[in-house]
């Protein structure tokens, strides 16, 4: 595991993109593995720049994204997809068809889930997973629990979890109560793995996934097994280390 500290968030987005654009460099049809919230969106703004001026061409490119809310289609303004395709995607020359993300609102999830997993495998799995981190742990929408769970699954979201997102919703009861999310499993099995924590919020988090015992309680501190994880920081998520 790789800790860098930077200055502020900007530094932080600025190294998350070059990662992103030298994958992209190394091997023009990679399969990126793509996340939602606050945290990417500033990630996201500086791989559109380098896209406008030439550096990144995502032509050949896959994405499949973490996770998706149960109960909100894709055109729901707080809906992953929409995100997606306004944070990204629709400013960007990845083909449309080339875009994943779970279904939230499929009569049977848990297929849906099967099939996500199997599609990864098809594609030959995820070359570069970005990741964001929850104030309790959570990567994707894998929250504390008494162990870990691989495949791709439905969630209940904690109590914690559905607070920190109310800022996405006009209020605390619009936000769904479970996701389908990427299991634990399935992140792993990415070939680099890039998480982003901003904020002195996610300090304590950052410190247990770091120097904290690889336990389910702290869904990313598995991620201290991978071989190739990269953690970006600014100082602020960084003060606890």
């Amino acid at each position: 595991m790789q800790v860098r500290v930077f200055k502020d968030a900007q530094a932080v987005a600025k190294a998350a993109a070059m990662i992103f654009a030298a994958q992209l460099a190394e091997k023009s049809d990679s399969v990126l593995g793509l996340a939602t919230g606050s945290t990417p969106v500033e990630t996201y703004r500086k791989m559109i720049e380098l896209y406008n001026e030439g550096q990144m061409d995502f032509s050949k490119v896959k994405s499949y994204n973490l996770d998706e809310y149960v109960g909100l289609g894709p055109e729901h303004e707080c809906s992953y997809r929409y995100f997606m395709q306004e944070q990204l995607f629709n400013h960007i020359n990845i083909r449309p068809e080339n875009t994943f993300v779970p279904s939230g609102v499929a009569d049977n999830l848990d297929q849906v889930g099967l099939a996500y997993d199997e599609a990864v495998r098809a594609a030959g799995g995820v070359d570069l997973q970005l990741l964001g981190i929850g104030n309790n742990g959570h990567i994707g929408f894998n929250e504390p629990d008494d162990h870990f769970t691989s495949a791709t699954h439905v969630v209940n979201l904690t109590e914690s979890t559905i607070k920190a997102n109310t800022r996405f919703f006009k209020s605390e009861s619009e936000v769904p109560r479970q996701a389908i999310s990427m299991g634990v499993g399935t992140i792993m099995s990415a070939r680099k793995i890039l998480l982003l924590a901003l904020g002195e919020a996610k300090a304590q988090a950052v410190r247990d996934t770091v120097k904290g015992h690889i336990t389910p309680r702290v869904p990313a501190s598995v991620l201290q097994l991978h071989p190739n994880a990269i953690i970006l920081l600014d100082e602020a998520a960084a003060s606890k280390l």
